[in-house]
């Protein structure tokens, strides 16, 4: 069954989310995504804030760049997330957009390198295990998690690339594609990723694309609704996604 969302988009202030996130949980929404772009708010701090003050909706962060923190600090992040709230979270990680990443000097020569090596020690910090690596941008000395989730979230990776995608495919059990990805890049992102069929294809669709269909038959398995910057009605964004997830032909 397809699961369809909304995105909170970056440029909300951060003390206008709670409100919109409890309007969403109100109005039946499954997911809420978080952006984490420069420089706007923090994707954990905001995730954390939007499930602290709802009781049901899932949060979907898509995504947090790996160039901007430690592997371990970002592990123990989701870990506390997963331990306060189980079962309602889903964290993406990507390269970031990289101006941004040189705008604060943490551009790295291969953010593919960065990436895979990430999901690694984040995925074993995650399921509890010690972690003793020595990659090229990861260094963990006999690391471990004192407080790790009994359920570790599902990581999913923010691709484009057929590169990362393939990485996505090898480390994640999800892949987040961009709205501006077609259903046939869909399918040809699918055939990258090659991750399998229990392998979570989320697509972020515009609010006023009419098929959605399309993206479904494609392979999308996770539809997440993105209002324009300037959208003031979210709660008619709200309402289509709950009117979809119940089956409903789009309106």
């Amino acid at each position: 069954m397809t699961r369809f969302g909304v995105v909170l988009r970056p440029e909300l202030p951060p003390e206008t989310i709670v409100d919109a996130a409890r309007a969403a949980d109100k109005a039946g929404v499954d997911e809420i995504w978080l952006w984490e772009d420069c420089f706007f708010s923090g994707g954990i701090s905001m995730a954390a804030t939007v499930l602290a003050v709802t009781p049901r909706v899932n949060v979907g962060i898509g995504v947090l760049p790996t160039p901007l923190r430690n592997v371990a600090s970002t592990a123990m992040e989701v870990a506390a997330l997963a331990r306060l709230h189980p079962g309602r979270t889903r964290v993406g990680l990507g390269h970031g957009v990289q101006d941004w990443m040189g705008q604060v000097g943490a551009r790295v020569q291969s953010p593919l390198t960065l990436l895979r090596e990430q999901m690694t020690a984040l995925t074993s910090l995650l399921a509890g295990e010690t972690v003793d690596v020595r990659g090229r941008y990861v260094s963990l000395d006999n690391v471990r998690l004192d407080w790790p989730p009994a359920e570790p979230p599902p990581l999913l990776v923010g691709a484009t690339g057929p590169k990362t995608l393939a990485v996505s495919g090898e480390t994640s059990c999800g892949t987040i594609l961009t709205s501006s990805t077609t259903p046939q890049q869909v399918r040809d992102a699918i055939g990258h990723i090659g991750g399998g069929p229990g392998h979570d294809i989320v697509v972020y669709v515009s609010d006023q694309v009419d098929d959605l269909d399309e993206y479904v038959e494609a392979g999308a398995t996770t539809l997440v609704l993105e209002p324009g910057p300037q959208t003031t009605d979210l709660d008619g964004v709200f309402q289509r996604a709950v009117h979809l997830a119940s089956g409903g032909p789009p309106r």
